[in-house]
């Protein structure tokens, strides 16, 4: 007989359900002081609280399997607090996204901003093995650490191109001079636009000082507090990364600088191009009233 078919013969239905209840709580809820469920500790607390008189771990695997809860699995996730002025902030986002192309036409520039703070200079300690056929490529475990390097990225939305400045430490002190030499080039422009997230370096006192006395030309838009995704410079450091970051291996600090400030001119010979968004304000207002689990609080009265 199969598996299945022996669990739903000696475990019944409400038998099976309160197993998959059990597995969904705490564990300290039922007196048990671990952080969460394993499938043996499942089956001793099934035992524990007599929900049956005998039952095997395997049988608790079942169980939960086809249940698809699967205690060994977890994922991070941000809580935005979608109030009034979250909200606002990220239809300005999406407005701006629906007119990358129009803003450029007349003489005004998107650009979107963030950083790649603390990237670790590491050196492996054997040179990596290169792929062969039928033999993937092979990197040393062991590292040597030559200190951080943080990374300023920008993003030029119209044309995908992208700035870069290595920064000595990820604060106001150094975002702000960083923020004048990227809009240099842009002389030209009747206006610009910069979008960021609302970190300390982005959103202190000295920092917001400083764009003002470059206003009306400079405006800043912020993300919403954990809703940094909206920023799409976070494609342009991810997309950076996969070719020029990942796998490395440097022997010094200056090495890794030299290195990331050559790969924006490579990066935007063979890779810069417009990111293809296609969330506008619509879609966001749609997955704002469909969305249960969102936290949204309502400042209008």
């Amino acid at each position: 007989m199969h598996r299945e078919q022996v669990v739903r013969l000696f475990f019944p239905p409400q038998v099976r359900k309160q197993i998959e209840t059990l597995a969904c709580k705490p564990p300290t809820t039922v007196g048990m002081n671990i952080l969460h469920w394993s499938t043996r500790s499942l089956e001793l607390a099934t035992r524990e609280l007599e929900l049956v008189t005998s039952i095997d771990h395997s049988t608790i695997s079942e169980i939960r399997r086809a249940a698809d809860l699967p205690p060994h699995r977890f994922r991070y996730w941000k809580t935005t607090v979608w109030d009034e002025e979250a909200i606002d902030r990220a239809i300005k986002i999406l407005w701006y996204y629906e007119r990358i192309e129009s803003l450029w036409q007349r003489g005004e520039v998107v650009i979107a901003l963030d950083e790649k703070p603390n990237i670790q200079v590491l050196e492996r300690a054997a040179a990596t093995q290169r792929m062969q056929p039928d033999r993937i490529e092979r990197q040393e475990f062991e590292y040597l650490r030559h200190g951080t390097v943080s990374l300023l990225a920008g993003l030029t939305l119209y044309n995908g191109r992208m700035w870069a400045q290595c920064l000595d430490k990820n604060d106001g002190e150094h975002f702000r001079p960083a923020v004048r030499r990227l809009l240099h080039p842009y002389g030209w422009a009747r206006r610009i636009h910069l979008i960021m997230d609302n970190g300390p370096s982005h959103s202190s006192g000295e920092t917001m000082a400083f764009f003002k006395q470059l206003q009306p030309r400079v405006q800043v838009l912020f993300t919403p507090s954990h809703a940094s995704w909206l920023n799409q410079a976070e494609l342009l450091l991810r997309a950076f990364a996969s070719h020029y970051l990942d796998r490395g291996s440097w022997q010094t600090r200056g090495a890794m600088i030299g290195h990331l400030l050559a790969s924006r001119v490579a990066y935007n010979q063979y890779f810069a191009h417009p990111f293809d968004w296609e969330w506008t304000r619509h879609d966001f207002h749609y997955w704002l009233n469909n969305t249960p689990s969102l936290i949204r609080i309502h400042c209008r009265t």
